[in-house]
């Protein structure tokens, strides 16, 4: 029997048209699966499914999630990262790692997650800081230049915590088996998202912010020069950090949706 599957044109350009014709009539595509953004059973005989394909350099993994969750898409990912994805679908132990974004001489970029009350409103939020000063691609220089960075890349700089951030085109957050992946960005051309953060092991987040970020499809991901937030263990302490930050002038934002386009 047919399973009610998407999968998308870039997603059958990956697989190949054979592949992508044997998983449309039912042949290998499971009936149900555990969705790879909200973590809930589906059924690809009763409802909607997008098929979902992570890429890295030696590696792919197709997955499976509700088409209201996510669409159909290829994501671009780390070898690395991948091989951890693969592990925890396995279940086999991961291991451990820092969280990291772009080449190996960069800063490390810390995540934090946690819920943030704007306007009466809790929203699910990732704050981005780096362990030591970033420098521009090419320079030589030891000024920290983060937040330009950031702020050139389309995140907005916050004054106070008053107003929810606007949303930045293009750009996504990855929650794949439940767990927080990456922060994908437009690639080069319009082509495939990338990873601007992505996680060495796979960061959890609790069942709230999980909550909060399937219902609203939206996340909002603030970014602060090295010291500005720090390590907050509760999230009246992450807010005050963040409003200590903005009335500083050190912080940015961005709303993103999840998965992206």
């Amino acid at each position: 029997m047919p399973r009610m599957l998407d999968v998308s044109d870039d997603v059958r350009a990956e697989i190949g048209d054979e592949e992508a014709d044997r998983l449309l009539a039912g042949e290998n595509a499971p009936g149900s699966y555990d969705c790879t953004s909200c973590r809930t059973q589906g059924d690809s005989d009763t409802e909607r499914t997008s098929t979902v394909l992570f890429v890295g350099d030696e590696t792919a993994v197709l997955a499976f999630a509700h088409a209201t969750c996510i669409p159909s898409q290829v994501v671009q990912v780390a070898e690395e990262q991948l091989q951890g994805a693969v592990r925890s679908i396995t279940g086999s132990p991961d291991l451990p790692g820092a969280q990291h974004a772009g080449a190996p001489d960069q800063a490390v970029l810390g995540v934090t997650s946690g819920l943030v009350l704007i306007s009466g409103q809790l929203h699910p939020a990732l704050v981005v800081e780096p362990t030591g000063p970033v420098a521009r691609p090419g320079s030589d220089g030891s000024t920290d230049e983060f937040l330009p960075l950031v702020i050139e890349q389309g995140f907005q700089p916050v004054a106070d915590l008053a107003q929810v951030p606007a949303a930045l085109p293009g750009w996504s957050v990855l929650l794949a088996m439940g767990q927080l992946h990456a922060v994908l960005q437009p690639g080069a051309g319009g082509g495939s998202p990338v990873s601007w953060w992505q996680a060495h092991q796979p960061l959890q987040v609790t069942d709230g912010w999980r909550t909060a970020a399937n219902k609203s499809s939206s996340v909002l991901v603030f970014a602060a020069p090295v010291g500005a937030i720090g390590q907050q263990p509760r999230e009246d302490l992450l807010r005050n950090a963040l409003e200590k930050a903005a009335a500083h002038g050190v912080l940015a934002a961005a709303a993103m949706p999840l998965a992206g386009t």
